[in-house]
């Protein structure tokens, strides 16, 4: 699918509306961040932050290895 958005100017800076479809893909509302990461092709749009994604990963990965020893120490 693909969108046009109209960039406009808001102040000293310059915004993007996003139609209530796309905002709803995207799983935001007024007052929500968005996230632009590089991609390949362009940029990437993303109502999720992709570091803390990427940081989670990294610590579910940890608390499976250390399953036992954080279940100890949660008595």
């Amino acid at each position: 699918m693909t969108m046009q958005l109209k960039v406009t100017k808001v102040g000293n800076s310059l915004g993007i509306l996003l139609p209530k479809e796309a905002a709803n893909r995207l799983n935001v509302e007024a007052g929500d961040a968005v996230f632009i990461t590089d991609s390949p092709d362009g940029f990437r749009i993303t109502g999720e932050n992709p570091e803390f994604a990427k940081q989670m990963q990294i610590a579910g990965k940890v608390m499976k290895k250390y399953r036992n020893t954080l279940r100890e120490l949660a008595k």
